[in-house]
């Protein structure tokens, strides 16, 4: 396997950058960095599975059966995507309740028309 060297452009490169002040390069950087990221978070907010929910709902404090069969009912309602997580601490809030007291009235058929979506 060959590689290609890359021609040593530092100086060049480096001319617009040695004018700024330390507080214009602190802005350039993280404007260069939120370049990066964002198609990073665009991915992670429009594509889910339904491993990473049930990882989320056992950060959450859901066993794995309880995290399981949520989400397996929060896929069967379409609502998936809109973050299993997100939908339980929405309802949550909304009905003064906590957490798993939120999912556990999902599991029994609860609050499925009230969901935050």
């Amino acid at each position: 396997m060959s590689c290609v060297e890359r021609a040593d452009d530092f100086e060049k490169r480096r001319e617009k950058l040695q004018a700024m002040s330390d507080e214009e390069l602190h802005h350039h950087f993280w404007r260069l960095v939120e370049k990066i990221v964002e198609p990073l978070i665009e991915e992670a907010r429009s594509h889910t599975t339904p491993s990473i929910e049930r990882s989320i709902l056992l950060r959450m404090g859901f066993s794995s059966i309880e995290a399981r069969e949520l989400v397996a009912k929060i896929q069967q309602h379409n609502l998936l995507g809109h973050g299993a997580g997100r939908l339980l601490l929405e309802l949550a809030k909304a009905k003064q309740l906590s957490i798993h007291e939120a999912g556990s009235a999902l599991l029994s058929g609860q609050y499925w028309e009230e969901l935050p979506v």
